[in-house]
């Protein structure tokens, strides 16, 4: 990245946070406007557009002279609502930074093979998504410095690699208080795998928000799985079947709820009379759900967005003041949730 390209990058990444403040709403929406998205009131659109063109904002793609990038982002699957949100993430961010997209999966190639092609296209870096590093990836990352971020990283990294998350335990927590406050005192859980570093945070902060309220964790309600739906089924079917059925179940992520929402319908269970469903993620599915998912939600776009930003400023010998970078949630309310019908 040349120094006219970085501060290319920086001024419209700055000017865009200005508009957003200045507007009054988030950066995400104000990204919404600058791609020409439809999901945004007509008179937000028309402030947001007024601001950009006070502002002299260019989009990339409007700038004939602009020379092409190229990062590559590298998934474990493209399969599941979650993956989908973060492509789209990153390749909304990617455009709105003038930057191509290459993307794959370590399905059939491996992150040490992505590493090459990374060089061998002379990319400016790599996104790498729930994925786990081997030891020899890191020291080769770290030795040859090169730039690469990490988002839901399975393992720790090292602290010179810079990874991006969400506030999964305080995010959990809070899932859970708000099942508490309408009246649940028994809550199972479809966690995910422990060594999923999302996962351990989320069943962490699950256990947080029992023991803050004095009800003891029972395993019996507890199951870890994938964040996978056939897995959270069966789970899902073992945990209701139980002796004392809980009244409510917080998922691990959209998928594992779908699972449980499944479970519940073959057992005659009504969502949310019979039980209540919460939800980690609220990827698009979880609004489409059967009754429509309350869930935490991962602000997706602005992971997509931190981690190209992130990745560029690397590519140019700018690390990040923090090698950890955690965005907050938020808490969305819809019809799978409600007090539980008759105390348990």
């Amino acid at each position: 990245m040349t120094a006219q390209d970085k501060g290319q990058l920086d001024g419209q990444y700055g000017l865009l946070t200005n508009i957003a403040q200045e507007a009054g709403v988030s950066l995400s929406t104000v990204s919404k406007v600058v791609h020409r998205r439809r999901d945004v009131g007509a008179r937000t659109r028309s402030r947001v557009e007024e601001l950009l063109e006070q502002y002299g904002y260019v989009r990339p793609w409007d700038r004939e002279s602009a020379a092409s990038r190229q990062i590559i982002a590298v998934f474990r699957d493209l399969s599941g609502p979650y993956t989908l949100e973060v492509v789209r993430g990153v390749v909304e961010a990617a455009g709105e930074f003038g930057v191509d997209v290459l993307t794959g999966t370590t399905s059939r190639r491996s992150i040490s093979q992505w590493l090459e092609e990374c060089l061998a296209l002379g990319a400016a870096g790599l996104i790498i998504v729930i994925s786990m590093l081997a030891d020899d990836d890191q020291r080769r990352i770290v030795e040859q410095r090169l730039p690469v971020v990490l988002v839901d990283p399975l393992s720790a990294p090292s602290a010179d690699i810079p990874s991006i998350g969400v506030t999964n335990w305080s995010g959990a927590r809070e899932a859970v208080q708000h099942l508490l406050g309408l009246g649940h005192t028994r809550i199972a859980m479809v966690a995910g795998r422990s060594h999923s570093l999302a996962g351990a945070a989320r069943l962490h902060g699950y256990r947080a928000a029992l023991e803050e309220a004095g009800i003891g964790y029972d395993p019996a309600i507890v199951g870890s799985t994938d964040f996978d739906y056939d897995e959270a089924l069966a789970v899902g079917l073992r945990i209701l079947r139980g002796e004392r059925r809980p009244t409510a179940v917080f998922a691990a992520s959209d998928a594992q709820a779908l699972g449980v929402l499944e479970a519940a319908r073959q057992l005659g269970l009504r969502v949310p009379d019979d039980l209540a469903v919460m939800s980690f993620d609220d990827t698009l599915v979880a609004a489409m759900a059967s009754p429509p998912l309350s869930a935490v939600r991962q602000p997706f776009e602005e992971l997509g967005r931190e981690a190209t930003r992130v990745l560029l400023s690397v590519a140019d010998g700018r690390p990040p003041a923090s090698p950890r970078i955690e965005l907050a949630t938020e808490l969305v309310l819809r019809a799978s949730t409600s007090a539980p019908r008759t105390p348990r």
